[in-house]
């Protein structure tokens, strides 16, 4: 596909036209509320706090911090201006790239369909997730799940007929992501976002505020703010923050690409993927905030991350706390909606590339993609655990190296310059091309090789 309105090297520096039916973000609040949306997930919620369990509070926090702001400030701005300026998914992104250097898009189309496809693995295993959650704020709000108490033979009873029998509630999940996606990004994911995500602080600082009031809670406060300089030391400590940071931030040359596609030209990139990093930082912040006290107040150990902790070890402490009726709804509220602003975003790169390669309407795709996402994440019920692995580990990396290399070694320094220049009053440094080209895709190699050999890092 010739892009005829995309620069090429020596030639015009104009942009690419845009399409006057493109749906786009109607405000720069909704857009940003939608990555944050899509970066707060339960990776936030069930694995930072056990990283700071294991590590150490502030011994984690500080290299976590300075890993998003390194990725923040290369990765999250390439994968906004990469689908801006092209103004379209992982697919059109590439070829446009590819096109800018070798006078053809063929080979970055074919390169972008690995993105669209670790995208649409990752919703589906995301499905069976949401399933999860959803039958468990059902519990929650209804007072069943405070009826089991403390006691763990029932709560993981629970959960095991949960994790291997939830196809009801998968088809919930599905339904209530179809729900808001089908009304378009500016009416439907930007909409939804703009309710969900204020609440989802608001509510999550509240229990904040109740739970650090519980006897012995202070205990938790007191771990996570506690430094040992010795373990900064440590190589796997910064490899392992430099993971979560990686996978929190949810770049991967998928849905961030599409985001960035439906921004107007006048946005300014930088600060909006800074605002991105803070409340996604913010948010994981507050996880560990709420359930390390929570758990040093009913006297558990923060030994356990992943799905346990939140629908297993969690609910016990939540059951066993006064006031732990109300707190464990509100909470599963939170996570309900944690959990459906990341769906409607891993989603939404598989439905736009329907949308835009072969011209379907929204319904349609949206249906396409959602029902047959609802019948994969029925059918791998039993293998959930695996199947998020292999993504995570391999698919996600991947599709975020794709998107560095093809950003910046193929399409060069000048495109990448205009595309994340645009809508700035003042250019960003000259450390921004050499930082994201080399620093950035070295990273992106890490965290797959690491991954690989540590079984996840993020």
């Amino acid at each position: 596909m010739n892009h005829k309105n995309q620069a090429r090297p020596g030639g015009s520096t104009s942009a690419p036209v845009a399409s006057m039916n493109r749906d786009q973000f109607s405000s720069r609040l909704g857009f940003i509320l939608a990555c944050i949306g899509s970066a707060v997930g339960m990776g936030n919620i069930w694995r930072f706090p056990i990283m700071i369990s294991m590590w150490g509070g502030l011994n984690f926090l500080i290299p976590y911090a300075l890993c998003v702001l390194l990725i923040a400030a290369t990765g999250v701005i390439a994968e906004f201006a990469l689908g801006r300026s092209t103004e379209g998914g992982p697919i059109k992104a590439f070829g446009v790239c590819a096109n800018e250097r070798f006078g053809s898009s063929l080979i970055g189309r074919i390169f972008g369909v690995i993105p669209i496809l670790g995208s649409m693995a990752l919703a589906i295993g995301y499905t069976v997730v949401m399933g999860w959650i959803i039958k468990y704020t059902f519990l929650a709000l209804s007072g069943r799940l405070h009826a089991l108490g403390g006691d763990m033979d029932q709560i993981g009873a629970t959960f095991g007929q949960t994790a291997t029998s939830n196809a009801t509630w998968i088809i919930v999940a599905g339904l209530a992501s179809l729900i808001i996606m089908v009304f378009g990004v500016s009416n439907g994911i930007e909409k939804a976002n703009k309710v969900m995500m204020p609440l989802l602080f608001f509510l999550m600082l509240g229990l904040t505020i109740y739970v650090q009031s519980l006897s012995g809670a202070r205990d938790g406060y007191r771990y996570i703010f506690t430094l040992n300089p010795e373990a900064l030391k440590n190589p796997l400590l910064w490899l392992f923050a430099f993971g979560q940071a990686f996978f929190s931030l949810s770049i991967a040359g998928n849905g961030s690409v599409i985001y960035g596609s439906y921004l107007p030209k006048t946005e300014n990139l930088p600060a909006s993927a800074r605002h991105v990093a803070f409340f996604d930082t913010l948010s994981a912040l507050l996880a560990a905030f709420l359930i390390i006290p929570a758990m040093a107040a009913g006297g558990a150990e923060l030994n356990e991350g992943g799905p346990g902790l939140m629908f297993i070890y969690l609910v016990r402490v939540l059951n066993q706390m006064p006031g732990g009726l109300i707190v464990g709804m509100i909470f599963y509220v939170c996570v309900f909606f944690a959990g459906l602003s990341s769906i409607i975003n891993l989603y939404e790169a598989p439905v736009a590339t329907l949308q835009q390669e072969l011209k379907l309407s929204r319904v349609i795709s949206t249906t396409v993609i959602l029902v047959g996402g609802v019948i994969a994440a029925i059918l791998i019920q039993a293998i959930t655990e695996g199947w998020m692995n292999v993504v995570s580990i391999y698919i996600c990396p991947i599709g975020a190296l794709l998107a560095a290399i093809f950003f910046t070694w193929v399409a060069g320094k000048s495109f990448v310059n205009r595309a994340v220049n645009q809508g700035r009053s003042k250019p960003l440094g000259a450390w921004y091309f050499p930082l994201t080209k080399y620093i950035y895709c070295a990273l992106c190699l890490l965290a797959l090789i690491a991954g690989a050999i540590k079984g996840g890092i993020g």
